[in-house]
């Protein structure tokens, strides 16, 4: 099944390395990984999507935790979140195209379906751009395919993710509110990784360091 991990880490060179290092030990396949700046300075926010055995969650995050850039981990699988993702689509659209000069409007009928947008208009091309869940993408790209249109470019960033009114003690505090018994006992942020399942964490050593 696949598994979303939220991860804030140090914004330090090499650390995206360790990271996918990490997960070649563990035997696990990355399916996305977007990284970008979080509301911390210095430190960046990155939305892992792994193939993994159901029961291997908190197997992945006590091991990000032994990583000495972590500062904090959390699985978002279960619970209400906000998921998206950005996908740019590059259409061929020309008097030369299967459609010929009716293939443009086709287009921009199907990108208001879709909710999408024109961002880049050329004599032989249509690029849209779209943000919404992996499934109404994939939906997109086949609605294109399967009307005779030709894909000639697709760049997608990957799912970022994003819990859905549960905030830690850090962002109540930001916000001048007092967390709750049930807010504070699922904050993370100060989590220890030492009170984590030791059982199944696996070393996390590498051969060679990166500066």
């Amino acid at each position: 099944m696949l598994h979303t991990f939220v991860a804030l880490v140090q914004d330090k060179p090499g650390v995206l390395t360790r990271v996918a290092s990490l997960f070649r030990r563990l035997n696990i396949n990355i399916v996305s990984l977007t990284v970008g700046e979080s509301e911390r300075q210095d430190t960046s926010r990155m939305t892992i999507v792994c193939e993994a055995p159901e029961n291997s969650a908190h197997r992945i995050r006590a091991s990000l935790y032994k990583l000495e850039t972590t500062v904090h981990v959390d699985e978002v699988n279960r619970t209400e979140a906000v998921v998206r993702e950005l996908c740019l689509v590059k259409v061929a659209a020309g008097p030369a195209q299967p459609h010929g000069l009716h293939s443009r409007s086709q287009i921009f009928e199907l990108a208001t379906v879709f909710r999408a947008r024109v961002v880049d208009l050329a004599p032989e091309s249509i690029m849209l751009e779209m943000t919404g869940s992996a499934s109404k993408i994939e939906g997109l790209l086949q609605v294109l395919r399967e009307s005779g249109y030709e894909v000639l470019e697709v760049s997608r960033t990957g799912r970022m993710a994003m819990r859905r009114g549960q905030h830690t003690s850090r962002v109540l505090k930001a916000l001048g509110t007092k967390e709750s018994g049930s807010e504070a006992g699922s904050d993370l942020l100060d989590l220890d990784p030492d009170a984590l399942p030791n059982s199944d964490q696996l070393p996390n050593q590498f051969d060679e360091e990166v500066d």
